[in-house]
């Protein structure tokens, strides 16, 4: 029996209202006759590598270890880009362990996975000056063949826009295409970006993202054609699913300036810090707090005063977590000492301005309109949709966790994922 062959595209910030305007493309309404739809509820905080460290393990946060797209280090420009980070087994080394090749293209968290065979991984140059995108690819694990026959024929998009829509998803989808034509892997994992782009740019129903999620019913038309001209599609399992929703937001909380204020965090008169007994890192719309001085008293006095934020109500702030309190209530844990909440107005900034916050500029080119990392159960809610032998046709069910797909993925493969938090999907298997 030839060995099925499974895909996986995560658009960043698909939600269901998207596939209203998606179903009249063609292409894509036949996909949705042909397949599943589930809505899907994420995980908290929704994030994007928290929740793609979640779906790709079927766990929740306080397993992962991931709960944030940055590193908690003060001023750093990293990101959790390296598999190391993740404490749990994915489904790539699921398959691997299985006998299965592997790809990735973009996936969050991939970076230097031993178990992939072909990586793309989601990293970037930080300063192009210094390091071109070629070498920060090849620092991030891939290998020198992938570099020559994927990533390099496509570099021409990402020489200038690393990250810049849509040529990062050009980039994304044409080595993902060519991975499939050189390479033929049995898993390829994707996630491209570019619908969550134009949501931070424009907000969340804003006429332009309609030309994002033009873009991307083009690309995955063009993965199917692909499969169906390789004479794979009738044997590939095709997972197309989504991360987190966005809400619009109206101003920029500057967690740092704060915690400044309440003070906890001492600059001089240019502006450098002298003295850091705390500090923030930016969530999205929430943020991750630390003690840095690592005393029970700064502890005790940061605990009332971002308490006392949240009772004024009026730093953007809805919720203080204790870390215990964020394990219990949410499955979020981590090394921060408190998560905060924001009050679905605010978007937070690590960098410090005269005040704690500054407003939405309408006419600023670069700002942001859109944000995710609150609470799952706001907003637009994200979806998924299966296609393919596996999958009954024509089904639409209720929300389900983000964790059920890599649970249903273990079903339908035989694998064994035994942290797992998530539960199979039995309504969509074709069995």
């Amino acid at each position: 029996m030839k060995k099925r062959k499974l895909i996986i595209i995560s658009n960043d910030s698909l939600v269901q209202e998207d596939l209203l305007y998606l179903a009249t493309k063609p292409g894509f309404r036949q996909l949705m006759e042909q397949g599943c739809i589930v809505p899907l509820k994420s995980v908290y905080p929704t994030i994007t590598y928290c929740c793609h460290a979640a779906m790709i393990t079927g766990c929740y946060p306080n397993k992962t270890g991931i709960y944030a797209n940055r590193t908690s280090e003060f001023g750093s420009k990293d990101y959790n880009w390296e598999r190391k980070n993740i404490k749990v087994k994915t489904l790539i080394d699921c398959a691997k362990e299985n006998g299965y090749t592997t790809a990735n293209v973009w996936w969050p968290v991939m970076a230097n996975d031993p178990n992939i065979d072909w990586n793309v991984p989601e990293i970037w140059s930080t300063d192009l000056e210094k390091e071109t995108y070629l070498e920060a690819q090849a620092r991030g694990g891939a290998s020198e063949d992938t570099i020559r026959d994927i990533i390099e024929p496509n570099n021409f998009f990402t020489k200038v826009h690393q990250r810049s829509h849509p040529w990062c998803e050009l980039h994304q989808f044409t080595c993902a295409r060519d991975l499939l034509m050189k390479k033929n892997p049995d898993m390829l994992i994707v996630h491209p970006g570019g619908i969550d782009g134009y949501r931070h740019k424009y907000g969340v129903f804003h006429p332009e993202v309609t030309r994002a999620l033009d873009y991307t019913y083009y690309w995955i038309d063009e993965i199917v054609r692909t499969l169906q001209e390789m004479g794979e599609w009738e044997n590939t399992d095709l997972i197309l699913t989504s991360d987190h929703g966005h809400i619009d937001v109206k101003r920029r909380l500057h967690i740092n300036t704060l915690l400044e204020k309440l003070g906890f965090i001492t600059r001089n008169e240019t502006g450098k810090v002298t003295e850091r007994k705390a500090h923030g890192i930016t969530v999205g719309a929430a943020a991750a707090i630390y003690v840095d001085d690592g005393k029970q008293e700064t502890y005790d006095a940061l605990h009332k005063a971002l308490q006392d934020c949240v009772k004024e109500g009026i730093y953007g702030i809805s919720r203080c977590y204790t870390r215990q309190e964020a394990d219990e209530e949410e499955h979020l844990s981590g090394d921060f000492d408190f998560f905060l909440e924001g009050d679905d107005t605010v978007m937070v900034l690590e960098s410090f301005r005269d005040t704690i916050f500054t407003p939405f500029e309408p006419n600023n080119p670069n700002g942001v309109r859109g944000n995710h990392g609150y609470h799952p159960d706001k907003g637009p809610q994200p979806v998924m949709l299966m296609v393919g032998p596996d999958f009954k046709k024509g089904l639409q069910l209720p929300r389900r966790s983000t964790l059920d797909m890599a649970a249903t993925i273990c079903r339908i493969f035989g694998w064994d994922l035994p942290d797992m938090d998530g539960t199979v999907i039995e309504e969509v298997l074709n069995v």
